[in-house]
């Protein structure tokens, strides 16, 4: 199920409506693999649960009373924690989706997917893997269209093995797969990708995945 051995994924929910929030636990204590540590009903509270526990998944509501799911997340990422964060969010709106991506989200899941798509998607995101309610993954595909970006990896400059790490990267494999893959360190795998989004103009592994499977895919 994860990269982590066979240690359960250490799980905090951050969600201010308390009957979304107890069925998501109800539904995660249904899958192996999975310990919830944690659960809060606003920001602040979620934080310091996640400075203390630094858990491997967080699930993060977007629209919060006190503060924002953006903010925990842009918290979370320049806490620079090893924390995979996923959106659990009713919004479907594409400037919402693709803000929590380029902040850094490892996914964004739509609150009415059904229990099993939900699991499904969750255990691939504690697997490493980018995860993006497929109702929404037109949404930032026209989002990056209508943005300059390079035509194919040769355009972009990639060497061949940030092609190779691209490859990865659209596979949804995080940097300890990749590393593992290519028989490399993963703190090579994490300049590799910061070159490959520079070159890319992209902030986020996510907007370049949608990019590498619409353009590079085609250069096959």
């Amino acid at each position: 199920m994860n990269d982590r051995n066979d240690t359960p994924q250490s799980v905090v929910i951050i969600d201010d409506h308390p009957l979304f929030r107890k069925g998501l636990i109800q539904l995660l204590r249904t899958v192996p693999g999975f310990l919830l540590v944690a659960e809060a009903a606003d920001g602040k509270e979620g934080i310091a649960h996640i400075l203390h526990l630094r858990p491997d998944l967080l699930l993060l509501d977007l629209n919060m009373r006190d503060m924002s799911g953006l903010e925990v997340l842009k918290f979370v990422r320049q806490a620079d924690l090893d924390t995979r964060v996923v959106m659990v969010t009713v919004s479907d709106a594409a400037e919402d989706l693709v803000a929590a991506l380029r902040a850094g989200a490892d996914g964004y899941l739509l609150k009415d997917m059904e229990p099993e798509q939900m699991v499904e998607a969750l255990q691939a995101a504690a697997a490493g893997r980018i995860v993006v309610s497929e109702a929404l993954t037109h949404l930032m595909a026209a989002a990056l269209r209508r943005e300059k970006r390079p035509d194919s990896v040769t355009d972009a400059g990639l060497t061949e093995q940030e092609q190779r790490i691209l490859e990865r990267i659209a596979a949804g494999l995080s940097n300890k797969l990749i590393a593992r893959e290519l028989g490399i360190a993963e703190g090579t795998v994490k300049v590799h990708v910061k070159h490959v989004l520079r070159k890319l103009n992209f902030r986020s592994r996510v907007e370049a995945a949608v990019w590498a499977v619409a353009n590079h895919r085609g250069e096959r």
